[in-house]
């Protein structure tokens, strides 16, 4: 959305694209940005709300606050100069002089209310292009039927099916396998690898002579945890391993897991966790984070405390414990779980009563910083690049942070957001090419096999 050519274009935004990046105007280099009155007054009725929405509206508002400050009514109105050449002002509602439009479009609608002040601005100022961003599909559809340009925001929008995925193939011989597990290999020239990729690796001159290496930064070494398992979880297939490598694996920080329903991304994870916190004492909780954003029908208010009213959101965590621990059980007891009639919200009660174990939405994370801990953030696909970005700058000393969820749109209920825009495709390939960071995606459902029917045929 830069200035091609040296001429300026007007962008008027929408309120969604404000809600989606409160940073948004500072990437219209060289052009003007025009927010209507409308959108300041949506932005004024959502700041005080609770949740994702009312989070990025307060942010908008502070981001906007930052270039105003101390200009005049005047200037306000004229354009304020801002950083990168553009030029920011706010336009008063126009919908008024196009009564033309006052029995086709329904003026109590704020949508309605920006498309005609976008209309109005284009009478006024032929000589420029203006241009409606919205992120709301129907929106821009309405913008084209009325005669105006409309795009969406896609300044942080990553191409789900370039995403990065965590692993390549290759092929070399039998002798260079034979090296990785000696010593490591050097990283061949035809492979330009991200640190923390994996490589499957077939033989040339065998083909059922194949390894899986990781790239540490310099070279290639042999998996460290390939045989492990974590509170008795072994992973299932290839992919399980590398994420489970990753996870295990103190020194990388930041581990990133995609995948649909029933590709163990959830089980791993709080396995890993509760192994590294219980077992290894290696952190001193562990944290479980989601957003609140209902797929479907809201059911309206919840009674009770946080804790109590977090109990529905957090249901993917409680049937991961309960699955690992009737695993625990078909084994052997352990710390915490020596009791055969033990429950599962018994267990959960006594690893929060010992503060093993909190559970958080993104509401309560700012000014907060977690350390000594194992941070799992599910469903992370419904957040915003900016909330995601919040949510790891909470990093503290000795903490590391395990991201989770399926980036695909039929799994996403945020409104202001979409399979490229997430907060969870824009840190896999922001982080990637950090020695801190690893990321795997999953592609197997192993959840059962009605479940992989589903996610394969439905």
């Amino acid at each position: 959305m830069q200035q091609k050519n040296g001429v300026r274009k007007n962008y008027i935004l929408d309120t969604n694209v404000l809600l989606h990046d409160p940073g948004c105007i500072c990437n219209f280099k060289g052009n003007n940005v025009i927010l209507p009155m409308v959108v300041l007054e949506e932005l004024d009725s959502l700041k005080s709300r609770e949740g994702l929405c009312g989070c990025q509206a307060r942010q908008a508002v502070r981001e906007l606050s930052k270039i105003v400050e101390g200009r005049s009514q005047q200037s306000i109105q004229a354009g304020i100069p801002y950083e990168k050449n553009i030029l920011f002002r706010v336009e008063p509602n126009g919908y008024h002089n196009m009564p033309e439009y006052a029995d086709e479009l329904d003026l109590k609608k704020n949508d309605n209310r920006i498309l005609l002040t976008t209309l109005s601005i284009q009478k006024k100022e032929p000589e420029t292009t203006t241009v409606l961003v919205s992120k709301d599909i129907c929106m821009r559809l309405k913008a084209e039927v009325l005669g105006l340009k409309s795009e969406d925001y896609e300044t942080d929008r990553v191409i789900l099916d370039d995403l990065y995925q965590g692993y390549t193939t290759t092929v070399l011989s039998s002798k260079e396998i034979d090296k990785l597990y000696e010593s490591g290999l050097k990283c061949p020239k035809k492979l330009s690898l991200c640190p923390n990729q994996f490589v499957l690796i077939h033989a040339r001159d065998n083909p059922d002579h194949t390894a899986v290496a990781r790239f540490d930064g310099e070279k290639l070494v042999p998996m460290r945890y390939e045989n492990r398992m974590a509170w008795g979880l072994t992973p299932l297939n290839l992919e399980q391993k590398m994420a489970f490598e990753l996870m295990m694996d103190d020194s990388v920080k930041f581990v990133s897991v995609t995948g649909g329903a029933g590709s163990g991304k959830t089980i791993l994870a709080t396995a890993v966790a509760l192994e590294k916190v219980v077992e290894q004492r290696a952190y001193r909780k562990i944290v479980f984070v989601r957003p609140v954003v209902p797929a479907g029908d809201d059911i309206g208010f919840l009674p009770g405390d946080e804790e109590e009213k977090l109990r529905p959101w957090m249901g993917s965590f409680y049937d991961a414990i309960e699955s690992l621990m009737y695993r625990e059980r078909s084994r052997k007891p352990r710390k915490n779980c020596t009791e055969d009639n033990i429950t599962v919200d018994s267990l959960i009660e006594h690893f929060k009563n010992t503060g093993v174990i909190d559970m958080k939405t993104f509401t309560y994370m700012r000014g907060r910083t977690l350390s000594d801990a194992i941070v799992i953030v599910d469903e992370a696909q419904e957040t915003t690049p900016h909330i995601a970005k919040l949510m790891l700058t909470r990093a503290g000393q000795n903490s590391k942070f395990i991201f989770i969820g399926d980036p695909t749109d039929n799994q996403i209920d945020n409104s202001l957001v979409d399979s490229r825009s997430n907060g969870l495709v824009y840190l896999v390939e922001r982080l990637k090419d950090s020695n801190l960071t690893g990321h795997v995606t999953l592609s197997e459902v192993e959840r059962s096999p009605l479940a992989r029917l589903a996610e394969r045929t439905l």
